[in-house]
């Protein structure tokens, strides 16, 4: 083979693997700390290790889960406030986990862009490692691709995959019967569904990102970008304190669509829609886009982020348990022989 002094390179083609590597050499001490018991490897190899037996486990039953942040990255980007939606990215996967029963052991990340800039995705997967730390899982690997010509300039999209353990027996939803009582734990804001709307919303409503957001102080990127809350480890700790049957991950399809899913079938839901106040955020997207209130429910969380349903001997002490844990919690209401959605009051 020629050593030609003028062929062309893989950098002349758009890749930069000094980046990719400068990368890789920035984020180590960010994954260094979401080290836990089972973790066995660090980043750089072909795969990651993990030991089960090492996190405690002796007969576990594995639980995978994968999801992105959605169009909530399009608001990131153009307004260069990435940090937060590595936050995201772990919180759709890790919450989805808990519902199972699962504890979160480790996740792995995919950030693909056209161009690397590696102060940005040092950022974003700096977010990634902080929502491992919170909620108790390593950040053990992960993919980083430069494609030149697949993404416009600047942009860029993210995946996550996370895995859980339990010990065989213990999966959830389990035992849930009509008259248990739905406990809900409130949001932090609109989470990372719903976006597109959302985006449409503030078309419609002709701010800018960087003006000033109409409900709360910073501007109204900052705001909308505020990032999903972490339910792992409180709910853990309700589940461990037994009587908890089923959790639900209020995501897209709202409360409508979600708590269903670990209902028995036959059963339905009995939700006060006045147990709660709907954050301010929601009721500006309600007025700004003339929405009605089953539009609201089947689309965002509206305030509530995450459902329990517990047995109704053990509602009060779960209740005060999630208090402890840092959480604002409230009664909707409890599961009934009726199938479907019921929702009395108003919510808006």
């Amino acid at each position: 083979m020629s050593d030609g002094k003028n062929g062309i390179t893989y950098a002349d083609a758009g890749v930069d693997i000094d980046a990719g590597n400068a990368l890789v050499d920035r984020i180590k001490p960010a994954a260094k700390r979401t080290n836990r018991p089972g973790t066995v490897s660090g980043l750089g190899g072909f795969g990651a290790l993990f030991d089960l037996k090492g996190a405690g486990y002796t007969d576990p039953v594995l639980v995978a889960a994968t999801d992105g942040v959605g169009t909530k990255l399009r608001i990131a980007i153009d307004t260069g406030h990435v940090d937060g939606v590595g936050i995201d990215l772990v919180a759709m996967c890790v919450n989805d986990l808990v519902c199972q029963g699962a504890e979160p052991l480790f996740f792995l990340d995919y950030f693909a862009t056209g161009k690397l800039d590696t102060d940005s995705a040092a950022r974003v997967i700096e977010g990634i490692a902080e929502g491992c730390v919170r909620s108790g899982c390593a950040l053990i690997g992960g993919e980083t691709a430069e494609m030149p010509g697949m993404y416009p300039a600047g942009d860029f999209d993210l995946a996550g995959f996370a895995v859980g353990a339990m010990e065989r027996g213990t999966e959830l939803p389990a035992g849930v019967a009509v008259g248990d009582v739905l406990i809900g734990l409130a949001s932090d804001g609109v989470h990372s569904n719903g976006y597109s709307l959302v985006r449409k919303l503030v078309e419609v409503s002709g701010l800018g990102w960087e003006a000033d957001c109409p409900w709360a102080e910073g501007s109204l990127g900052e705001v909308l970008l505020t990032p999903t809350r972490l339910y792992v480890k409180q709910a853990l700790a309700a589940v461990r304190a037994g009587g908890v049957h089923a959790l639900a991950h209020i995501t897209g399809g709202g409360l409508t669509e979600n708590l269903p899913r670990v209902l028995p079938e036959g059963t339905g839901a009995a939700i006060d829609l006045n147990a709660w106040d709907l954050p301010p955020v929601f009721k500006w997207m309600a007025e700004t886009g003339g929405m009605s209130q089953a539009e609201m429910l089947k689309t965002f969380n509206c305030g509530i982020g995450m459902i329990l349903a517990v047995s109704a001997d053990r509602a009060e002490a779960l209740t005060a348990l999630l208090r402890e844990e840092g959480e604002t919690v409230c009664t909707l209401g409890s599961v009934t022989d009726t199938p479907g959605m019921a929702y009395e009051g108003a919510l808006l």
